[in-house]
């Protein structure tokens, strides 16, 4: 797992639109970089809300937020028009940003075991190096996690 303190990978992949977004692209900007599993499912869909609900306050902090599965360009495009979600979703099929980031790890559920993103969130600040990860992420609590987290940074 990735820690605090560290140089955050570079990443370019496709947006909801099919365009190109890349890390490097917000330098000079803390950005607020969240894996998910899977567009539309129950949790994916509460952290992403819960994202959207509190998208006015990132956007006046200036704190773009990310979202990154490896579902396709297409299924983001339907649950971002569905959700009416604001921010950027990107698109990492062949899971090069997920593995960077190490997100891609075993999981259990029901006693079987399978490979997976584990929902994880990374603040990254403005010099492109993790200042603060967010593991064992609640999905209906980390938009406001993070903004508190934020915001008492700024006081």
């Amino acid at each position: 797992m990735l820690e605090a303190g560290m140089k955050a990978p570079d990443f370019t992949l496709l947006d909801k639109e099919g365009k190109e977004v890349s890390l490097k692209d917000f330098a000079g900007k803390k950005v607020v970089v969240y894996f998910y599993p899977k567009d539309s499912t129950p949790g994916c869909t509460k952290q992403a809300c819960a994202f959207r609900d509190a998208y006015s306050d990132y956007e006046q902090l200036g704190v773009p937020v990310i979202g990154i599965s490896k579902d396709s360009v297409r299924s983001h495009m339907n649950f971002a028009t569905k959700q009416d979600l604001p921010f950027i979703l990107l698109s990492d099929p062949e899971l090069k940003a997920i593995q960077a980031y190490d997100v891609w790890q075993e999981k259990k559920l029901y006693g079987k075991v399978s490979m997976g993103v584990v929902r994880t969130t990374y603040l990254i600040g403005e010099d492109g190096v993790i200042e603060k990860v967010y593991n064992k992420v609640k999905p209906a609590e980390n938009a406001r996690e993070i903004l508190d987290h934020l915001k008492g940074h700024l006081e």
